[in-house]
Parts: structure tokens; sequence; C-alpha cells
């Protein structure tokens, strides 16, 4: 059944802006092709098209310009919004073109990358901007050919009247169409009739990538603009002298600005400023606590044992229950800081003329680059303006502003454009990383191996809440102790992919196979078991779709072989994260001692697939930064400095250890509900439980390649 939705005629007639920067590309996205040759240009286009609403508009050619108001930073999401907002239009894909819209509160709500929210919060207003533009297109070309809207048809931008013959593209019609008044309900498509939606489409900017046409960050450049590149102090100190002599004396240096705790060499281009940042004499001192990581480990022990927690979620008797418990299973299991890691390293442009200021650059949050600008120069929001590049990466790190400032901060002491750039070295030491978290399980089963009581006490360094409280399997155990404890450290820390559920998932899922071993039962009979009863006599808040998660449960089960071959051990995972759903299974087989991961089985339920080539990918991608992260990553600190500062000490996963992967979708009937992150977490506890299938060791501490338990083994993930 088709769906009714009223909006305003102020929603309707809201203007489009037409600044496209670099980010243009005509594009035939169903085509294995190359793109076809154009007449005119996107510029061309835009200069004769009518507004029709925030997110499109059409030229009298009949081509269409889609605008794409979220950071694209590699979840295929420039694709994936136009896709939507055409079907409702039902445009011809040769004549789509799509832009990546500037910041602009105005037209745009939520215009960030962040939280696998982008399609879930869009979903309906893309819809209707391309079902009101179809609506008022129909009802100009029924006006000029004097016949009924309802007898009208529109297939691929062409309208049409069968009964009278006559047919036209949408340019024709386009400035009539443009100075009618919106409806006060528009009609929505009925889901199967989707001709777009559901259908495999190439990433609009995948000829540009590879190619090399500038699309990122750091390909903006402008005549006159200076570079920047910064020293920034350890963690817990701030500068006491600065001797910048050496530095001003290297060729090509302009300038060298302190601000803050950071001293920025200025100059005409990046390669003197990496020599010059080296020749900086700055001496620091400590503002407040200089941490290192042999404090970090005796903070994590004592505030498990004895610190002062905030209770997330009590149900039932949890003394009573593991005090009559017929067995008790405790665990714990930790995590360190690690970097995002993004392929492009932090970067941006600023030029702060007088009382305005203009933004180019890579962010995942425009509007708080805008925002956190123009508290800092003391000047109204709208004063800031910004232009969005697409983002090589971000997982998380590029929600923060503090590049951006940067960048502001040095324009305006040297009186003109900057663009600020960071090194490697940079990225891995400048902070802003995952929070550093332990956890204690316990868990009380009775006689029968029923699990009757279950805590969790998490301990985080900046890390807010390191518990999801009302996830499973909350609801499923008459008995729940869930607490919370965070450490103020002097060590940032963010968002990274999937936040704390990148870790807490591994550790979860782990810790729920230590428990189905000790009670003797099947590790995903055991899950259902327990997800059976949160469906059937629920205990307090459920945070969860218990209906979804045995599906994806199930549907792994049956895709992965689950149990059925002896010579593959396998491990099991599963976990809801940001509104979706996935189960992992993980094959490994031992060879000569080292165990070899042969595939990895994903089964996902994010609603509707808006685009299934992205969407595997998101979940291919998901899985390979889970497996990487949880078996090799690790920041170490040592009187606050990171003693990893590159990849030749940073370890991330590498081509040869990427398993096969085997993605599925379950359609459970719900509109789009997210999946830049929820792949990812599921990813370790699979792996890990793999292994211990395989070798009967548990891995409780990330990364695993470090693990003592495996001293004896080289514990090597490596390619069938």
């Amino acid at each position: 059944m088709a769906t009714q939705l009223k909006a305003s005629r102020r929603d309707f007639l809201k203007i489009a802006g037409t600044s496209v920067g670099g980010l243009v590309i005509g594009f035939n996205w169903f085509s294995c092709d190359s793109p076809k040759v154009e007449v005119l240009s996107t510029e061309q286009i835009l200069s004769q098209a009518k507004s029709f609403n925030s997110y499109l508009s059409i030229s009298p050619t009949g081509d269409v310009v889609i605008y794409s108001p979220n950071p694209e930073l590699g979840q295929n999401i420039k694709t994936s919004f136009p896709m939507v907002v055409a079907e409702e239009l039902e445009a011809d894909w040769e004549k789509v073109r799509v832009v990546q819209a500037n910041l602009d509160p105005a037209k745009y709500d939520r215009q960030l990358t962040g939280g696998s929210g982008a399609m879930p919060h869009s979903w309906e207003r893309l819809r209707k901007a391309g079902a009101k533009a179809k609506f008022v297109l129909v009802a100009a070309a029924a006006k000029t050919w004097n016949v009924p809207a309802a007898e009208i048809t529109v297939e691929k931008g062409i309208i049409s009247h069968k009964g009278s013959g006559k047919s036209g593209h949408f340019g024709e019609f386009v400035t009539e169409a443009s100075a009618m008044t919106a409806p006060e309900e528009v009609t929505l498509k009925d889901k199967k009739d989707f001709k777009i939606i559901g259908t495999p489409v190439k990433n609009v900017d995948s000829k540009d990538m590879y190619t090399g046409k500038p699309l990122y960050g750091l390909d903006f450049q402008r005549e006159g603009m200076l570079h920047a590149m910064i020293q920034r102090a350890p963690f817990g100190m701030k500068i006491k002298s600065v001797d910048d002599s050496g530095a001003r004396a290297v060729s090509g240096v302009k300038d060298v600005v302190t601000f803050g705790t950071s001293v920025a060499v200025v100059g005409n281009s990046t390669w003197p400023l990496l020599k010059a940042k080296k020749l900086l004499k700055v001496e620091y001192e400590p503002d407040g606590t200089v941490e290192s990581t042999a404090d970090h480990d005796r903070l994590f022990a004592e505030l498990l044992k004895s610190g002062k927690a905030e209770v997330k979620r009590k149900d039932g008797n949890v003394d009573a229950a593991f005090k009559g418990a017929a067995q008790v299973i405790t665990s714990e299991y930790q995590c360190p800081f690690i970097a995002h890691s993004p392929m492009e390293p932090e970067n941006f442009f600023a030029h702060v003329k007088g009382d305005k200021v203009e933004l180019i650059g890579p962010t995942q949050t425009p509007d708080r680059a805008r925002q956190e600008t123009a508290t800092l120069l003391g000047i109204p929001p709208e004063n800031v303006s910004v232009e969005i590049t697409r983002l090589g990466g971000g997982f998380g790190r590029r929600l923060r502003a503090d590049y951006v400032i940067e960048a502001v901060e040095v324009s305006r002491a040297v009186n003109a454009p900057v663009k600020v750039t960071w090194s490697r070295e940079d990225e891995l030491t400048g902070g802003a990383y995952r929070p550093a978290v332990r956890y204690r399980f316990e868990a009380a089963l009775d006689a029968s191996g029923n699990m009757i009581g279950y805590k969790l006490r998490g301990v985080g360094m900046n890390a807010g809440n390191t518990t999801r409280e009302n996830n499973f399997p909350s609801g499923a155990v008459d008995n729940v102790l869930i607490e919370s404890i965070e450490h103020k450290s002097s060590i940032t820390t963010n968002a990274w992919r999937a936040p704390i559920t990148n870790f807490l998932a591994y550790a979860e899922q782990s810790f729920l196979d230590e428990v189905a071993l000790a009670a003797g039962k099947d590790p995903v009979q055991f899950r259902l078991d327990l997800l059976n009863r949160a469906k059937t006599t629920p205990v307090g808040e459920l945070g969860y779709d218990v209906d979804r998660m045995i599906g994806v449960v199930k549907t792994a089960a049956e895709k992965s072989n689950w149990g059925k071959n002896p010579n593959v051990k396998q491990g099991f995972s599963v976990y809801f994260s940001h509104r979706s759903y996935v189960a992992q299974v993980a094959d490994i087989e031992m060879q000569g001692g080292t165990p070899v991961l042969k595939k990895i089985t994903a089964v996902t339920d994010c609603g509707m697939v808006v685009n299934p080539t992205g969407a595997n990918h998101q979940v291919r991608g998901g899985i390979v930064d889970g497996m990487g992260h949880a078996m090799y990553a690790n920041l170490t600190f040592e009187n606050g400095v990171p003693k990893q500062k590159n990849f030749d000490s940073y370890r991330l996963i590498r081509l040869k250890e990427v398993p096969e992967i085997d993605t599925h979708f379950v359609d459970s009937g719900f509109d789009p509900t997210g999946l830049g992150e929820p792949a990812l977490p599921p990813t370790g506890g699979a792996i890990a439980n793999a292994i211990f299938s395989a070798t009967g060791r548990r891995l409780r501490s990330q990364p695993f390649i470090e693990q003592k338990e495996f001293s004896d083994i080289k514990l090597e993930i490596r390619r069938a």
C-alpha cells in the first residue's frame, strides 16, 4: 500500500544551492562501460536548472542534479541518497548528476556522517523530495496538454499520456512545474514497485577515484594559499619555552606561530615544513596528569576491584542468584587505546577574512566546524561557510573539529589563507583515540546450566558509559547488574567506529561462549535459548528487537553450515548495533600449528537494502576493519607520548590476511536502519571463539597477536 506524507509549502519551496567545488560527476550508474560523453557540463546544467527543493534541480535539457547533503567518507552515501530521490522521481539515470552539497542548516537536517544514522534519518525526506518533484512535473504536463493528471505516467524521465499519444522529458515542463504550489499530501511508491532501490549501483565517484581526479581535502589547492604543519604537546603537558630559530632558517618557511599547546610552522609547501618541524626545540612542563600505560594498567585493576561505579541496570536479586548458583564463571577482557588511521590524514583549509571565515575540507560534522570556529572568533555562525570535500576515511576521527580550529588559528595569526596538513606521525600521535576499556563479566548457572545471574562492570578511559545496558543478554536473565566507571584521563579520546560496542561485542560474545561451554551447551543454541526467553518472558526493558536478532542467528547458522564439518573449527558472534543486527561465523583450520582463517560468513538485517553493491562493501569493510584492529592494533604510552608513531610499529591488517567473506542480507520488512558500523562489532568475537575452538586457548585481550597464551604458537591469521 502506498504511503501518504504531509509537508508544508515552505519545506517544498526551499531553494537548492549551486556551489559545487570539484565534486561533480555525470555518470551512468548502471553501466559497466565508461561514462557517456555529455553535451553540457554540470556547471552549465546548474546555471539553467530550476530548483524543485533542497535535494534536486532539473534543467530544460532534462538533466537531473541531485544534492547529497551528508559528507561522503566511503559509506557510499553520495550514491545511495540520490538513488532514493530518483526512485520516487522516476528519473533517467543517464541524465542524473550527483553533487556534494555544502553545509546549509537552513536546507538540511542532520548534515553529518556518524552513528550510521544518515539513511534512517533521511529516508522519508529523500523520498518526499523526489515524489513532490514528480507530482508537480505531472501536474505541469497535465496543464500543458489539458488532460487529467491521473492518466499520466512517468518512466525514466519521460512523462507520457497514452490517450493523446503525447510525451516529453522532464526539462520541457520544469518552468511551469517549478512555479506550482506544493501539495499538502504526496503519495509515495509501494516498496514492491521500486525499480532503482535494491538494484546494484556503482559508486558515483568511482571513475574519479581510480583516475586520480581531485576529490579529497588533501587535493585542495588555491593560489596564494600557505601551508602549515604543527608540533603538538604531549598529553598532560603545556609549553614552557620555544626555540624556533632552526625552523625559521629553513628555506620556504615564512613564519612560526605558537597558540595554546601547539607550535605551527608556516610556509609555501609541506616539504620544508616537515624539515622545519623537526628543528623546533620545545620544552614542556606538566599541566595536569602525565600518564603512561603502566599507570593505566594499575588504574584498571584498582577500579575493577573497588572503584565507585554507576549502576546502569539492575534486575531481580543478583546477590541471591550468585549465592545460590551451582556454578559461577568470571572473566576479564581488555582493549587498548587505538588510532582511527584513516587513509587520508587530517587536513583543512581556512581563510579568516575579518569577521568572515571560509572553510574547506574533509569533516564528518561540518556544523560543528562552523560553530567552533564562530565561538573561537566571536562571530555569528552564519559568517562561516563550510565546503565539504570527500573524506578519505574517518571512522569517527573527523567528528572532531580540532584540526579545523588549528587551520583557523593559524590563518588568523598570519592573516592569510592557510591549509593545515597532518603527517601520518601526527595522525597517530595527535590524540582522539578509541578509549581503552576493561570489563569484568560474571555469570551464575543453576544445576541445569541455565544462566540465572549476569554481572558486567566496565571501566573506561574517557569513555563515558562503557556499557550498553539494555542490549542482549539483558532482558533474557532474571538477575542482572550492569555498572560503569569512567576515569578522566589526559589522553584525548573520541568515538571510534561503533563506539564502545566495537570492543564490548567481542568481550560479551566471547564470554557468552565461555558460559555456554560451562553449561555444556552449543554456543548458537545457548544464545537462541536466551533470546526465546527474552521473547516469551522478558525481564525489564529490551533495547533490541528479539525477532530480528533470532533471524540473523538462525540464518548465519544455516549459511555457515554450523557444526557440520568436523575439520572446520567455528566461532559464532551476534550483535545489535546502531539499529541493525549482524551475526557472523568464522571458520578456522589448523595448518602446521597455525590457525588459518578460511572464511567469515556474515548475515545482516539492516532493513531495506538501498544499494546491494554499497551494502556488500560496508559489511566487508566493517569485518576487515574489526578483524585488523582486534588482531594487531595497539597504542601504548610513556610520559604522555605514544610509543607507536607510524605503521612500522603500529600494525594494521594486510591484504594477504583478509579471508573470504560471504555476505547475506535478511529482509525483515523494515525501512533502512543503518549499515556503516553494525558489521564491525561481531567480528572480533567470531574470530576469537573460532581460535578457541581450534586451539583450546581463550583470547581475553586485544590485540590478539600479543597474548601470552599463545607464546608457544605463532598466532598468524592468513588468507586460505
